[in-house]
């Protein structure tokens, strides 16, 4: 037995190398070219050689290299941009998956979990400490705390606020949350819906935001007494009472970093992202960082807004209706703004600002008469 399978592998190992010549004269010779010859290759010295290989043109490509085009507009002969590499990126790539993986990855995850964080926060703040309440009873004499115009440019700018952030969230999170649930064709139109919705209202805001900021810029300068309501904020004095003008210390850092300062730069950068900026060359790379700016203050004013819907609706007592009716109670002006409440007392500012005929105000007229 050993001797037959000993003859059978010398059998096989004849033929093996009687077959090898046939082999090698039937295989087709290699190009003679070193590697760091095909690095140096153009397309056309490459077609020679290796035909159907393309790696010269898209390596070029992929350089970023401005090229000829017929097309007249700007970067119409760069097919991909060159690299780049943003905060925290391990690597750089081609900028525009750079800016993909930085939207998609890190800014998308952190504006998610400050969102759900804000939410989380003051859901357990109502459930800690509920609303605000009224440490004394109403009286039944009424201020007029906001007029007409005001309420109207205050809801006009809220309500487009409103709009814009649920359409942007929609876009940013949508397929992540949106899409499994809707699927792709109807999560197709509502984003485009989303967008075309986004880019109109924005305008909208941007006026209102301008408008609020003229009627409501002469109460938001600083005061004295805000540094004491950021310091109780903070826990440096005690839980007492606090001054404050017509409006404190929380509602003028919103007025000035989230409406003023976010509101600038959220109105900013979307009217580059809706390229009517005149002026401007708008190339690929103005458009991915006006997009990452825009989403960045977008995300952190929508998150600041929560806590002052909470406060302005059922974090407050009365806060709601002011806005509403324009009108708060004696009480209420004494507890929360007893600076703004002296000057009314004294004849600084009128009680009623607008003028309004008996019939149209009658309990409110009333009782200010008492």
């Amino acid at each position: 037995m050993k001797t037959w399978f000993a003859s059978l592998a010398i059998g096989l190992s004849v033929l093996t190398m009687s077959a090898a010549p046939a082999v090698a004269q039937q295989a087709p010779a290699a190009p003679n070219v070193e590697s760091v010859d095909i690095l140096k290759q153009n397309q056309a010295e490459r077609t020679v050689v290796q035909p159907g290989n393309n790696a010269p043109v898209w390596r070029t490509i992929k350089e970023g290299t401005e090229n000829y085009s017929s097309l007249p507009y700007p970067e119409a002969g760069v097919l991909i941009q060159p690299k780049a590499q943003f905060p925290g990126q391990a690597q750089a790539v081609t900028a525009g998956e750079a800016w993909r993986q930085y939207r998609n990855g890190p800014l998308t995850q952190i504006g998610g979990w400050l969102l759900i964080l804000a939410i989380v926060g003051i859901a357990g703040m109502f459930l800690l400490k509920g609303s605000i309440k009224l440490q004394h009873p109403r009286t039944g004499r009424l201020i007029e705390r906001f007029t007409s115009v005001e309420r109207i440019a205050h809801w006009t700018m809220a309500i487009s606020f409103v709009v814009l952030a649920i359409t942007g969230i929609a876009m940013l999170f949508g397929k992540y949350v949106l899409l499994p649930v809707f699927g792709h064709t109807l999560f197709g139109w509502l984003a485009y819906a989303c967008k075309n919705i986004h880019n109109f209202v924005g305008p909208l805001f941007t006026v209102s935001t301008l408008v609020f900021f003229v009627i409501y810029v002469k109460d938001n300068l600083p005061h004295a007494t805000d540094i004491e309501w950021i310091k109780r904020l903070g826990g440096a004095v005690g839980k007492g009472h606090v001054s404050a003008g017509r409006f404190n210390a929380g509602e003028k850092l919103w007025f000035w970093f989230g409406v003023v300062l976010l509101g600038l730069v959220v109105s900013t950068s979307g009217f580059v992202l809706n390229m009517i900026v005149p002026g401007l060359q708008y190339d690929r790379s103005m458009m991915q960082v006006a997009n990452l700016i825009h989403l960045s203050a977008a995300t952190l004013v929508t998150a600041m807004s929560f806590a002052h819907i909470y406060i302005g609706t059922i974090g407050m007592e009365g806060a709601y209706q002011a806005m509403r009716t324009g009108y708060v109670d004696e009480t209420w002006a004494k507890e929360h703004h007893d600076l703004w409440y002296q000057q009314i007392e004294n004849g600084e500012i009128p009680r009623m600002r607008t003028k309004e005929s008996l019939a149209n105000r009658p309990t409110v007229l009333k009782e200010n008469r008492t």
